[in-house]
């Protein structure tokens, strides 16, 4: 019986152990899956498991993209001083907000595509489109949810006294009849189909082995190395120009054109690097170097990030409109086309936003509050700090300088355009104050206008009648543009693809490698030695800290441009050393300039000469009639076999100048056709009947680059047309004998039988006022963020104004469905006059605004989850070790 009772005590023990271990194990596992949840809940933020399944695959897509480029900034920004040429061009050229998101949008539709199509082959085990699938309402919620559609609709286009004087700061509704053309954010002009190798999106020279015209494309670099690049003493000047000349002509391009690029590694499709990878995956189409390339015996590459997709082209263009038609990859203009000072104003309402001072009476821009120039105005830094710009090494750590902001983002390229710049934002200054003077009863939004209004016609009087006939020569400019005859609502504006990306980049060859600054005799000045190119790029701190804006100016003025040479090209400070501001990497501005024509598509030279009604060239003897120089030419046939071809842009600068010109017939054509273009397309050009009255346009014919000089410096004496070299003093004038602008042929007098009282002013917004039929007319606006509430237009009756005035309320950005301010992994919370993206711990607020990425760390409840769960464990494993000891 002892031995029964002590089996049966023996078997219970075991039984508790048993249970004990279980309950135990059953207990660490409970902890584990509840850890696993908490994790599992951090990477789930970005799903959407009730949406349907494609939803959520255009949905995953764009926050990979976008976390994906803030990570890379951020990460680029902490380590400046090692950052590599490519990664510093590919963030230089990071465009504005609306840009961006358009970009994205277009990129997140083309990479969701991709990912359709595969998921498509994998289950039909051949490879189809997702159009020969899907249904119509199933591609358009694509196109919706990707972001593409509200950027592919038309704009609504008001009919008011606002919008019949001032043009639209996107450029939109300029033609009534096209709204999109010339707009900002919309694909650039295509004057012949693209050539691609699929006929959809890939690029001359994507696939390896593929023939043009019996023969393989030669590799960008080597064609630079054998035909473009030369020392940085291989410079003829010219001698009838001066640098302005150049400086001037990338300025205006800065006004006209920008094609955002790609800087997004999509993930989702492999992991493809730009920065690391020699193969050609989109978006990246590296520039191959060649083992005994002098440039760089460490690289087989040069990374090279496609520009943006616009939306619904290439492999996005089956989703709208015929089905069955190709629509081919196009690039997008984030800027208006037209002549408008953009580089002021900007190009999008965000932009002008930013760049206006709001609190102003008088009109004006805002300026630097930190630094000046001798008492006269800066470009103003922009809000995201730190910048990409460089920093003075000899400055102490919590000095910094930033990037200038301005219309235009690449505003602190070289000290030069910074300089154009900030003349510009000196002259609205001026003009706006004086404007208001001669009108006091104008209010602050029609003072700005004005002024606005007077700057764009200054930038196209100064570009066709002074810049223009000096580039294609007085022949092409009047065979091409002419005299102007009015506005012709049928002409499209839109700058075109080969314009951008080919003709108007004639200029790269005329760059010099060294900037000079020069004292007030207009002699070397020992404090400011001459400054190699490259140590220039993106240094605001020079301008500011080196003499400002007059020696550098004075060294435009009085320095010989560099004349483009068939066998003198681009030189080593534009090949070798482009944006060299650390010790890690090379890039190369001709190899860029190539690339980009192929990844544009560009059909080759000889397509081209027949656009512009010149023979096509067969042979190199054929060649040797368009460029004179023989061992040129015989480099060129060397490399390329076949002149249908030679890449555009190479063939357009090395050919002979036509006479007083600095280009060859072909860019002669192409830029005069494009410039024809933009006049005559141009509602608001300056001659335009309407736009200003015949007294006010005989005061802008007086204006030139050298009275900008002359009101917004402490230069004393310049030459009489800037764009001319002289010899100080004897080709130097006076200031006072520089023809000026008179504005008193602005100012306004009214009939006292239709004067009302003054106009109510409305918080968060403000009027412009004109006459029309014999009424005074006020037209009320609201800043961004807001929206008017009543009529927008008054107008003055016997005395009296017929109707309310508006009051401008807060727009609530975040019941907009069809373009959401904040991406689905945010909260939107809508704020006075704009909104706000909120994140949930543990994710926080990418660079963009809008999407939220991972901060790398445990939410506050998953750490609270944790440390409960660490002290229910460690009980639960305290109480069974005293119950299995006991036992």
């Amino acid at each position: 019986m002892m031995w029964e009772g002590a089996a049966e005590q023996g078997k219970q023990q075991l039984q508790m152990r048993v249970f004990i271990f279980f309950i135990i194990l059953i207990t660490m596992v409970s902890v584990a899956v509840f850890l696993a949840l908490v994790q599992w809940g951090r990477n789930d933020l970005f799903r959407k498991a009730k949406e349907h399944g494609i939803r959520r695959t255009l949905q995953e897509t764009t926050p990979i993209q976008g976390e994906e480029t803030t990570r890379r900034r951020e990460r680029l920004l902490e380590r400046h001083d090692t950052m590599a040429p490519s990664q510093f061009l590919a963030f230089s050229k990071y465009s504005y907000q609306e840009t961006q998101a358009i970009s994205q949008a277009a990129e997140s539709m083309e990479a969701s595509m991709q990912v359709l199509k595969g998921k498509l082959h994998q289950k039909h085990q051949r490879s189809l489109l997702p159009s020969d699938v899907l249904p119509a309402d199933v591609l358009m919620m694509i196109t919706n949810v990707s972001g593409c559609l509200p950027y592919m609709l038309p704009p609504k286009c008001l009919d008011n006294c606002m919008t019949r004087k001032y043009r639209h700061i996107t450029g939109a509704c300029q033609n009534r009849e096209h709204p999109r053309w010339g707009a900002s954010n919309t694909a650039l002009a295509r004057w012949l189909p693209p050539v691609y190798e699929d006929g959809l999106s890939q690029p001359k020279g994507w696939n390896y082995g593929f023939l043009h015209n019996g023969f393989p494309l030669p590799s960008v670099r080597e064609v630079t190395r054998n035909i473009i690049e030369v020392s940085n003493e291989a410079v003829t000047e010219d001698e009838r120009h001066s640098d302005m000349i150049t400086v001037w002509g990338q300025y205006i391009s800065h006004d006209l054109a920008f094609t955002p690029q790609s800087v997004n590694r999509p993930s989702f499709l492999g992991e493809a690097d730009c920065q690391r990878t020699c193969e050609n995956r989109s978006p990246c189409f590296p520039i191959q170097v060649f083992a005994n390339d002098t440039f760089s015996t460490s690289l087989s590459c040069l990374p090279f990030y496609r520009s943006s997709p616009a939306c619904a082209t290439g492999h996005q263009g089956f989703l709208i409109g015929n089905l069955s038609v190709l629509n081919p990859r196009q690039q997008i203009n984030s800027l208006t086309s037209f002549l408008d000072a953009s580089t002021v104003y900007g190009s999008t309402p965000a932009a002008e936003n930013k760049l206006r001072n709001l609190t102003s009476e008088e009109g004006l821009l805002r300026i630097n509050t930190q630094y000046f120039d001798n008492g006269r105005e800066y470009l103003p830094f922009v809000a995201q700090v730190p910048s990409l710009c460089a920093q003075d090494p000899k400055a102490d750590k919590e000095e910094r300088i930033e990037c200038f902001m301005a219309g235009d983002s690449r505003a602190s390229e070289v000290p030069s355009l910074a300089a154009m710049h900030t003349l510009w934002l000196r002259e609205h200054n001026r003009l706006a104050k004086a404007l208001k003077e001669v009108n006091p009863h104008w209010s602050p939004e029609t003072v700005y206008q004005e002024a606005r209004k007077i700057v764009g016609a200054l930038h196209q009087i100064i570009t066709l009648r002074d810049y223009i006939p000096k580039i294609i020569g007085p022949d092409a400019f009047n065979q091409y543009i002419g005299v102007y005859k009015g506005y012709v609502p049928t002409i499209n504006p839109s700058v075109s693809n080969v314009f951008t990306t080919a003709a108007f980049r004639f200029g790269h060859a005329a760059i010099h490698p060294v900037i000079k600054r020069l004292d007030v005799q207009y002699q070397n000045d020992p404090n400011l030695p001459n400054l190699q190119l490259h140590k220039a790029f993106f240094t605001p701190w020079r301008l500011i800290k080196e003499g400002g804006l007059d020696p550098l100016l004075r060294g435009t003025l009085a320095t010989a441009a560099k004349l483009q040479v068939q066998d003198q090209l681009l030189n080593e400070e534009l090949t070798k050393k482009l944006l060299v501001l650390s010790h890690n990497g090379s890039l190369d501005l001709a190899s860029l300039d190539l690339q980009r024509g192929r990844d544009h598509g560009l059909p080759g030279y000889n397509d081209w000469r027949e656009f512009c009604d010149l023979p096509r060239l067969r042979t190199e003897s054929d060649l040797t009639k368009a460029i004179k120089n023989r061992k040129t030419v015989e480099k060129i046939m060397g490399l390329y076999k076949n002149p249908d071809n030679i890449d555009l842009w190479l063939a357009g600068i090395v050919e002979s100048m036509l006479p007083d010109a600095r280009t060859g017939p072909l860019f002669a054509c192409i830029i005069g056709k494009q410039m024809k273009a933009l006049r005559d397309g141009d509602r608001f050009w300056w001659e335009n009947d309407n736009v200003f009255t015949e007294d006010q346009r005989r005061e802008l014919i007086k204006y030139s680059l050298s009275r900008l000089i002359c009101d917004n410096t402490g230069l004393t004496e310049v030459p009489l047309d800037a764009f001319i070299l002289g010899k100080f003093p004897k080709d130097f004038k006076p200031c006072e004998n520089i023809p000026s602008i008179h504005l008193g042929a602005w100012q306004e007098t009214f009939h006292p039988g239709l004067n009302c009282a003054f106009p109510t002013r409305v918080e968060h917004g403000d009027f412009v006022h004109c006459s029309e039929a014999g009424k005074l007319i006020v037209t009320y606006s609201c800043h961004q963020g807001y929206e008017l509430l009543g009529e927008e237009q008054l107008s003055c009756i016997q005395g009296k104004w017929n109707l309310k005035a508006p009051v401008c309320q807060d727009i609530n950005e975040c019941e907009n469905k069809t373009n959401p301010p904040c991406h689905s992994s945010a909260q939107c919370v809508n704020t006075q006059g704009s909104f706000q993206c909120l994140c949930t711990d543990p994710y926080e607020l990418a660079e963009d605004g809008k999407t939220c990425k991972d901060s790398g760390r445990l939410s506050k409840g998953s750490l609270v989850s944790i440390i409960l769960g660490v002290i229910v464990f460690s009980c639960l494993a305290v109480s069974s070790w005293f119950v299995v000891c006991r036992w």
